[in-house]
């Protein structure tokens, strides 16, 4: 008969035995497809992150080259005036070392005389507070080409850091995209007709030529695109230039609600407006969703609405 004891230890052996034999039961397998949309929700956020920092390098740079610009002006406006000062100090010295009476007694033209040296005292203190102002206004604008070149650098920095994110990302989307990813550009539907004469008009149906091209981060066409770059790409053929960045179209024209878009109005997505697409009517939009997937026409009601921007 057996102990107490060892019935215990018989019951807590199998217990355990039925916890190792079920795979699974204690710890879950995590889901590829959450973990390729949480993956993908982060490299679109940082994609458009870099995308607004380009815009903001181009404006760096070019603040940077008129603060450049404007302290090479005052330099040499500084130096012309410094050539004159130095002048007028030796002409003043070399009257100095003269009789001024006796010279005003012998010469022949007096007046000139009387003239040439009130001038000389006019233009020594005139200058003297012009060369004060110079300088000050040169230290300016050398302390604004500074504060220029630091805020470009620091755009480069953030923007070395986002990149490197990028990759991290991206390398982690690979490992696990073949599990997941469906090629589909066969789910391509026929181009539906898009009404009016406008350039927003014009706009979506070069868009919706685009239909079956893969989404490439940072791609702008004509191959391939990112959400911004479809709808930068399909303006630019109608003449209406949008930044490569979500966040600067969606200041790129008026804001019109859900109940209010119009066909070739631009539709945002999530509280950051990482995502953007083109309005074709019926809730319907196209647009370049994300790696591993190709441009197409969805329903604008699988994501987040925040907002639509009339361009035109």
């Amino acid at each position: 008969m057996k102990r107490p004891h060892h019935r215990l230890l018989a019951l807590a052996c199998g217990a355990l035995a039925a916890v190792v034999a079920v795979p699974g039961a204690a710890y879950a397998e995590p889901d590829p497809m959450k973990r390729i949309q949480s993956i993908h929700e982060e490299l679109e956020k940082v994609s458009e992150q870099i995308n607004g920092l380009k815009v903001k390098l181009k404006q760096a740079e070019r603040a940077a080259k008129v603060a450049s610009d404007n302290a090479s002006r005052q330099k040499k406006a500084l130096d012309v005036v410094a050539r004159e000062v130095s002048g007028l100090a030796a002409t003043s010295y070399m009257l100095g070392g003269t009789d001024q009476a006796l010279i005003l007694a012998t010469t022949d033209q007096p007046q000139h005389f009387l003239d040439r040296t009130s001038t000389l005292s006019f233009f020594a203190s005139q200058n003297g507070t012009k060369v004060s102002e110079l300088l000050a206004a040169m230290q300016s604008a050398q302390r604004a080409e500074k504060a220029a070149d630091d805020r470009a650098g620091q755009v480069r920095r953030l923007n070395t850091q986002l990149t490197e994110r990028q990759d991290k990302l991206k390398k982690d989307y690979t490992q696990i995209r073949d599990k997941i990813v469906r090629k589909s550009p066969k789910s391509i539907v026929d181009i539906p007709p898009v009404p009016g004469a406008g350039k927003a008009a014009e706009a979506l149906r070069l868009a919706l030529t685009q239909l079956g091209k893969p989404y490439v981060w940072g791609a702008d066409g004509p191959d391939s695109y990112d959400c911004s770059g479809l709808t930068m790409w399909a303006y630019a053929k109608v003449g209406i230039h949008l930044p490569h960045y979500t966040g600067s179209q969606w200041n790129a024209g008026a804001h019109v609600g859900l109940a209010e878009l119009q066909p070739g109005d631009l539709v945002f997505f999530y509280s950051d407006l990482h995502h953007v697409g083109l309005y074709i009517g019926d809730g319907q939009m196209v647009h370049a969703p994300q790696t591993g997937d190709v441009v197409k026409i969805a329903p604008i009601g699988g994501r987040p609405f925040a907002g639509g921007v009339r361009v035109a």
